[in-house]
């Protein structure tokens, strides 16, 4: 990247990660370009990245292998015909978390999630009716899963949000070294004590107490996300913009 790419990075929120411990980082997803821009920022920041991905994704030539030697957690997608005949294979995923964060538990590790579960597009936007400008409707099941099998590892999440101010690159354009600018701002959260450990599969208290948890943070960030977008478009650093005019943007 640093011999092929131009690009002019916008971070703050990494200064103070200690390198030996155990993460659950969360972010919004646009592109496969977010894989490549994360990687990139927390190498040897804090242990590497390990996603959870569709089981279809084994079968990609080369990194499918590699993937599946880093341990990476594949989970498998039912569709709701395929559940309806099968019921017994909702549980697929959480028994696949389950054995991804027992090798997890033993070694300090950093389980990325990317919560909308797919890559916006305006398409997805309003086929879901988002309430969400720039968001798609976040997906709890799998960090639940994986807070309710390491959530007394983590001690916060580490929250990022990726903007791209020229809009979100195509990987052929990444490829091409036409991404300029790239915005990442990042957050520790801390994970509330009630939500470590909990069964997000057979109980409805909790299941609703984490996906209100979840959609607060989410309103945090289609708010973030609003206020860098503003800034770039009248030319300011997002780190210039004035606090009245940051409620504006942020204003519904």
């Amino acid at each position: 990247m640093k011999l092929t790419q131009r690009t002019r990075w916008d971070v703050a929120g990494l200064g103070d990660l200690p390198y030996r411990g155990w993460y659950m980082v969360n972010c919004n997803h646009q592109s496969w370009v977010d894989i490549l821009v994360l990687q990139h920022l927390l190498n040897r920041r804090i242990p590497l990245l390990k996603f959870f991905l569709k089981r279809q994704l084994i079968y990609v030539p080369v990194i499918g292998l590699a993937w599946w030697a880093l341990d990476f957690p594949f989970m498998r997608r039912h569709t709701d015909a395929q559940l309806k005949r099968h019921p017994e294979k909702r549980f697929d995923d959480i028994e696949a978390t389950r054995r991804a964060c027992e090798k997890f538990a033993l070694v300090p590790t950093s389980v990325m999630n990317f919560a909308e579960g797919t890559r916006f597009t305006h398409a997805k936007h309003r086929a879901q009716h988002s309430p969400y400008r720039h968001l798609l409707r976040p997906k709890a099941g799998a960090l639940a899963l994986a807070l309710g099998a390491l959530g007394g590892r983590f001690d916060s999440l580490l929250d990022v949000t990726i903007v791209y101010p020229e809009g979100a690159p195509t990987f052929w354009q990444f490829l091409c070294g036409n991404v300029h600018h790239v915005v990442v701002r990042a957050r520790q959260v801390p994970i509330p004590a009630e939500l470590r450990g909990g069964d997000y599969a057979r109980d409805p208290k909790y299941r609703k107490a984490f996906q209100h948890w979840l959609q607060a943070l989410w309103q945090e960030k289609d708010a973030t996300i609003a206020g860098l977008l503003g800034a770039t478009r009248m030319g300011l650093e997002p780190s210039e913009v004035p606090e009245g005019a940051k409620r504006q943007w942020n204003s519904p």
